[in-house]
């Protein structure tokens, strides 16, 4: 049994999971990594022995430091602890629970309150790119408490606005990997892409299914998982990601038309449990392709018109809006509110099981 490791349980967005300073954990990585599996209760797919909630959702880490970039308050470390195998990945950014990212830094001391919001501006480490969080912070304390809502979470909070920099190709190196904007893989029209999470997007009727099915359903679909993981593994390589058999990312996304409003509906497999909603990242490139001509996605989106176009990207529980702003034809940034809620604030005990 450890002594136990600082540490704060957040929701952030739609997901959950622990949000550590990098002081706190191991340096090295292999040992980090043994600790995180011990802090879920990884693997095991009940997570019954640690803090893992035996869903991918709820089994996330973030990493956080002061930053020495010029510019950048904070550097952000995602790491995706897998649920029933030994694994943590940080093959992969997320946009959930970087929004939790922004209150933990004030309530850490790594950025001090300025006034009744407080501007965050965080590196995220895997993918190199810049966010910007706004956190209200009224008489100098973190606000959580607001009239802020987002699909997939009960109730209210307070938002926390994040705009998003410089992602295209950051995982990738290309907003489309392959220098197409569409490409077929096993006879399946797709588009790949990389606004900030890497993505297979396809049509959800050239998999035999309608797009407004349960994730549930889905998931039951044993058929549809083999040929999403068949086209996944295809992908890889065009995306220049390699073999991606052991990786979280691509994630794989069927679309279809709206049914409530929205700009796009969506399915996401994330890559192998169906997305109760979408990622922050997934929901941007989503976006994207609907706003890029002869991507997958852009044929079958209800577009607004202007230079920055709100897509409503609905998803299972509801819908995600996505403010894009587009010159020249080209989506330049992108913009979400989110919402986080601090849970818990203490120390994490565990057991390291060596086999």
């Amino acid at each position: 049994m450890s002594d136990g490791l600082r540490c704060m349980w957040m929701r952030g967005g739609t997901s959950k999971g622990g949000y550590f300073l990098a002081a706190d954990l191991p340096e090295d990585a292999k040992a980090r990594d043994r600790v995180l599996l011990g802090v879920m209760g990884s693997p095991d797919p009940r997570q019954i022995d640690g803090m893992g909630g035996a869903d991918p959702l709820t089994s996330k880490v973030a990493v956080v430091r002061p930053s020495q970039r010029p510019g950048i308050d904070v550097d952000y470390l995602f790491l995706q602890v897998f649920v029933d195998r030994a694994v943590v990945s940080d093959a992969q950014n997320c946009g959930n629970i970087l929004a939790g990212v922004g209150p933990f830094a004030i309530e850490r001391g790594l950025v001090a309150p300025q006034g009744d919001e407080t501007p965050v501006t965080i590196y995220m480490e895997n993918t190199a790119q810049v966010a910007v969080a706004r956190v209200a912070t009224p008489a100098g304390k973190v606000r959580y408490e607001g009239e802020a809502r987002i699909d997939g979470v009960p109730g209210t909070a307070s938002p926390v606005p994040i705009e998003f920099r410089d992602t295209a190709g950051s995982t990738c190196g290309a907003l489309f990997p392959s220098g197409r904007v569409m490409d077929v893989i096993d006879g399946i029209e797709a588009t790949l892409i990389d606004n900030g999470m890497p993505c297979v997007v396809m049509r959800a009727s050239d998999l035999g299914i309608a797009g407004d099915e349960t994730p549930e359903a889905l998931e039951a679909d044993d058929a549809l998982r083999a040929r999403l993981e068949s086209l996944r593994l295809a992908a890889g390589p065009l995306m220049n990601l390699g073999d991606v058999a052991q990786s979280s990312v691509p994630k794989m996304t069927m679309v279809s038309a709206p049914r409530a409003g929205g700009a796009i509906s969506t399915r996401t497999f994330i890559p192998h449990r169906c997305h109760k909603t979408i990622g922050v990242l997934g929901a941007v490139s989503v976006a994207t392709a609907c706003l890029t001509p002869g991507a997958v996605a852009h044929d079958l989106a209800v577009l607004p018109d202007g230079e920055a176009q709100a897509l409503s990207v609905e998803h299972p529980t509801g819908e995600m809006t996505v403010l894009g702003h587009v010159e020249d034809g080209v989506v330049t940034r992108a913009e979400v509110l989110r919402t986080a809620r601090k849970l818990m604030d203490g120390t994490v005990y565990l057991v390291i099981h060596r086999n």
